[in-house]
């Protein structure tokens, strides 16, 4: 049984979208350019900037379970930029990975809130990146930490009651089931 005190939910913005750098095969090359965790113990939110990218691989290092949307295959693979640690072994519930293995397709966060808890996230990504680059970094952090609010609470639901849902093509709400 995993303790509250050592969950950290993580979210990540980068500095270039994936058309800039050649395309998804190369995430890296995004660059971080804010992560924000939320450790569920403290209550605390942490913010870090890409000099700070070492910092949060080792706080990432100190959790007992790592809790995001998407960790394996983009989070991850941005901080690999900053770490020779290919971060695979760190405890980790990345919520898209077990949604995508239950329907054989992804979900957006966003639709996956709104269905499931009646909100849904305060902007998108390429917006992020737009804040980034016009210097509005604490835009970029607001956006991300509300990111990590959203995930923590469409974990928490799931976790409490074995499903999330999302709305299929004809706009019915479906049920996903899960094991969080």
């Amino acid at each position: 049984m995993i303790d509250m005190h050592d969950v950290i939910v993580l979210d990540l913005e980068t500095q270039h979208i994936a058309s800039e750098v050649g395309g998804w095969g190369h995430i890296r090359d995004m660059k971080l350019a804010v992560g924000v965790t939320y450790h569920a113990g403290e209550n605390a939110y942490r913010t870090y900037l890409e000099p700070d990218a070492e910092l949060l691989v080792g706080a990432l290092r100190e959790a007992d379970l790592v809790v995001g949307y998407n960790l394996l295959r983009f989070d991850y693979e941005v901080l690999r930029r900053y770490t020779e640690d290919p971060l695979l072994d760190l405890p980790t519930l990345d919520m898209l990975d077990h949604i995508h293995r239950s329907l054989g397709f992804r979900l957006k966060l966003d639709d996956v809130a709104a269905a499931t808890l009646g909100e849904g996230k305060s902007a998108d990504g390429l917006q992020a990146v737009r804040w980034f680059r016009q210097g509005q970094v604490q835009k970029v952090i607001d956006y991300c930490q509300r990111d990590v609010e959203v995930t923590w609470k469409v974990y928490q639901f799931g976790k409490q009651h074995g499903y999330v849902k999302y709305r299929d093509r004809s706009w019915r709400i479906r049920k996903v089931p899960v094991r969080w």
